[in-house]
This record gives C-alpha cells, sequence and structure tokens, in this order.
C-alpha cells in the first residue's frame, strides 16, 4: 500500500478540565475565548472547522480531521491522520488564562490507539514516549501514563492524564463519564455507505447506516467527504454530546464512536454500535467520576464477556485523579 493512499484513522484524544484554587467556578467559561482564537489553535494541530452547531451548555466544532468541543470548563480536541493536538497547548492556556477567568488546570487527558503506520506521523507522535515528554514539559510535572494491551491480538491504548497531587471534594464534582468505541476491520459493506459513490450527501448517510437512532434527540451536525469518509457530532440537554468519525476504506477502516450521555448500563447502547458497523475488532474505554450514575458500568464490564458475535479477551480497570477508567478489548468470534 502506498503511503500515499493511506489515512490514519485513530484519533489522538485531548481534553483539559479548568477551575479556580480557590474553588470558585461560577465565572469561568472556556466559551469567552473568541471564534477566531480556537481558528488559531486548530491551525497549530493543523486542522480547520466544517461546520458549528451549539446550545446553551456546549459548542460542538466539525473539524476536516474529527471534532472540538467546548464548554464551561472543558476542552475536548480530538483529532485524526497527521494531525498535531499537543502543539496547540501552550497557546490555548495563554488564551485561557486571558478571556476565561480560570487559573487552574485540574485536569489533563491524552489518549490515543495505537496506530496502523506510526511511521507516517509527524515526529513526536511516532512513539508516545515522546508525547508523553513534550506533554510533562507543558503541564510542569510528571504525568501518570497507562499502556493497555490485548492478549489476543496487537491492539493497545495509551493514556496520559494528571498526577493524583490534589484531589477535588465531591462537591465540587458534576457527574461525569465518557464511552469510546474504537473499532478496527469494519464490514466493507456498511462502509460504503460513507462514500459519495453510494449517499447522496451526509444525511443519507447518517439514517441509512443507523447512526441516527444509536441517541436519538440529538441535535446532529454531520458531514460525508469527498469521496470518502464521515465525521458527525450530536449535541443534547446539559452537555451531552456523541461524536462518530469513520475511514472507510478497506485497507484500513476505522470507526470512532464517543458519547459522555450516562447511562446505568451502557451494555445496550454498545450493543447497538457494535450491530450498526461490525467491527471485527474494538477497544472500549471508559471513564466516569464519583458523582457519576454510570460508574456502575466498571463492574459490569468486568463480566461482560460477550456483547453478541463479539468476545473479551483483555479488561484492565485503574483509578485516576478524579476518575476510574476500564478498558476492554473484544473481538468477533471465528465463523
Amino acid at each position: 500500500m502506498a503511503a500515499d493512499d493511506f489515512f490514519e484513522g485513530a484519533e489522538k484524544l485531548l481534553e483539559i478540565w479548568f477551575g479556580h484554587q480557590d474553588g470558585k467556578v461560577e465565572n469561568g467559561d472556556l466559551r469567552k475565548i473568541p471564534r477566531e482564537k480556537y481558528e488559531n489553535l486548530l491551525k497549530a494541530a493543523c486542522c480547520e472547522v466544517i461546520s458549528y452547531t451549539s446550545n446553551d451548555e456546549i459548542d460542538a466544532y466539525v473539524l476536516s480531521e474529527s471534532s472540538m468541543f467546548v464548554t464551561k470548563r472543558r476542552f475536548i480536541l480530538k483529532t485524526c491522520g497527521t494531525t498535531t493536538p499537543i502543539e496547540c497547548i501552550k497557546l490555548f492556556l495563554l488564551y485561557v488564562n486571558e478571556f476565561t477567568g480560570f487559573d487552574e488546570v485540574e485536569d489533563v487527558f491524552y489518549s490515543r490507539k495505537n496506530f496502523e503506520r506510526p511511521e507516517l506521523q509527524k515526529d513526536t507522535y511516532r512513539n508516545f514516549k515522546l508525547e508523553i515528554q513534550t506533554l510533562d514539559i507543558i503541564f510542569k510535572g510528571t504525568g501518570v501514563v497507562r499502556c493497555m494491551c490485548s492478549s489476543k491480538t496487537n491492539d493497545s491504548w495509551y493514556l496520559y492524564a494528571l498526577q493524583p497531587v490534589k484531589c477535588f471534594s465531591n462537591e465540587k464534582q458534576s457527574p461525569d463519564q465518557t464511552l469510546e468505541v474504537l473499532m478496527t476491520q469494519l464490514d466493507p459493506n456498511i462502509m460504503q455507505i460513507f462514500t459519495k459513490e453510494q449517499s447522496a450527501n451526509a444525511i443519507q448517510a447518517t439514517q441509512n447506516s443507523g447512526i441516527s437512532e444509536l441517541l436519538p434527540n440529538m441535535k446532529i451536525d454531520d458531514f460525508l467527504f469527498d469521496p470518502c469518509g464521515y465525521s458527525m457530532n450530536g449535541i443534547g440537554n446539559e452537555g451531552q454530546y456523541m461524536t462518530i468519525h469513520i475511514t472507510p476504506q478497506q485497507e484500513f477502516s476505522y470507526v470512532s464512536f464517543e458519547t459522555n450521555v450516562p447511562q446505568s448500563s451502557y451494555k445496550e447502547l454498545i450493543s447497538k454500535v457494535l450491530k450498526t458497523f461490525q467491527p471485527e475488532k474494538c477497544v472500549l474505554t471508559l471513564f466516569t467520576n464519583e458523582k457519576s450514575p454510570s460508574k456502575a458500568n466498571h463492574k459490569e464490564l468486568k463480566y461482560l464477556t460477550q456483547l453478541g458475535e463479539w468476545q473479551q479477551d483483555t479488561n484492565k480497570t485503574c483509578s485516576l485523579k478524579n476518575h476510574d477508567l476500564t478498558v476492554s478489548f473484544y473481538s468477533k468470534y471465528p465463523s
């Protein structure tokens, strides 16, 4: 396969939470940063805005390479291909100091699945150790690093997070949870939906694939690339979001699904996602804090050894600064 034909679907996911050293966050708001400043950040990350939607709680951007979400206290940048999201952090911290009223970074998460072609990434991103070193310089300390690996496949998942130097009391926390499903080796017939050859536009692809039924009542902003590829953001009440990104080419197909919608059990939603896209393999990640109504899912995922056609081969759980994390690897039964 020629390098020119390849596209890396696996995203680099950066999430940063902000607050005040005195614990008062009422007046701070990341959405006070002007739109043109966010566009400057994205230039540093080697991507740009395609479309935008918002409500009272969240601003959602579909990007040329995945998505960005901005709420009062949380910034999420999820970028695929050969993007460079770490390069925008220093400038972002300057904008936060100038425009938002926040004076403290409360939490940082930087994660990604292993790349199909790491040699095609720009220098820092070819090796997770280099990414860690760069993040440690920016955040002036030693982060917590986790590497989770499947016992059956060559899949792995990496995380950098802040050390638990200062834990925040439950009184300061709002319920928080994030579920991510990272899928590879997908059904080629389903992937064909996300090409201009089969779908006239993004709306048609969203409807025909069943994406619109995964989490109904979301306000959807979707985009179908030419000649192929698909991205969508959905936003709901209380800062809830979902986002899906699809690289449909059969040789390196990839789909990611992510949401912060709380559910006491994610089993049904995960099953719907897997049935919609029919991957051969997937990695599930779940973050919850102490106040999350979804925190019982960590125990459920531990014993969820089978999801229809998919069998769990590895499950690991750990505690971070303000969150618990579970990572599970699944693959299809041999036919």
